[in-house]
């Protein structure tokens, strides 16, 4: 299901709340409003794309606790703070944790949408590539076990020869898992193939000998 990019608004004071909801939507902005850290964290579903508004000084949760419980959680949303009481130690607490902006009250409307437009944006990259990355481990996993090897090991630049030595099969067949590896992986080049493989992590076993099997060809 696909959603509408949303900006999520953390504030307790109910009069900013709808000041930024009222101001946001006439500029095109959906927007999703919460009084509280607590509320927000309870309802938030990742696959909603946006970013979040946040107020630093709250009752109960603060702007960086949620901001602290978003990263614990790996939920890489884009945070605009704003505050009418931040000190530099906070912004800078702020930044350091990965927030777009620290931004205080009152906010231009001009500066805040040109903020919000920002971190949309940011938002859409970082999901691109989430789902890029996510692409690559889903071909990477219909890889069989000896096409996984063979694809680590000629991603350290080793040729046919070298890897059928180390796995105690032929040139040939070693070729032939090469080629459906290409295909699985969607790489149109053996420069492309490493770099897939460094994505996806993969290493040749420690021991080459582990991976031989005692009957040659039969069983690769």
């Amino acid at each position: 299901m696909k959603h509408d990019p949303t900006v999520f608004v953390i504030d307790d004071d109910d009069a900013v709340r709808d000041a930024l909801k009222l101001s946001l939507s006439s500029a095109g902005y959906r927007v999703v409003c919460y009084a509280n850290g607590e509320n927000f964290l309870n309802g938030y579903n990742q696959e909603i794309p946006g970013c979040l508004l946040l107020d630093l000084c709250m009752p109960g949760m603060d702007g960086l606790a949620v901001q602290q419980e978003l990263l614990q959680r790996h939920i890489n949303l884009p945070i605009i703070f704003m505050t009418a009481y931040g000190s530099i130690r906070d912004s800078v607490s702020a930044v350091k944790a990965g927030a777009l902006d620290f931004l205080e009250k009152p906010v231009s409307a001009a500066v805040l949408i040109e903020r919000i437009r920002q971190a949309l944006e940011l938002d859409a990259q970082q999901r691109a590539l989430q789902n890029g990355k996510a692409d690559i481990r889903a071909r990477y996993a219909r890889l069989s076990p000896r096409e996984r090897e063979i694809m680590a090991f000629i991603a350290e630049g080793k040729s046919s020869k070298q890897v059928a030595q180390l796995l105690g099969i032929s040139p040939r067949t070693v070729d032939a898992h090469r080629a459906r590896l290409m295909v699985k992986m969607r790489a149109s080049s053996l420069a492309e193939l490493g770099s897939l493989c460094a994505q996806c992590g993969s290493t040749p076993p420690l021991s080459s000998s582990a991976s031989s099997s005692p009957f040659g060809d039969a069983l690769s």
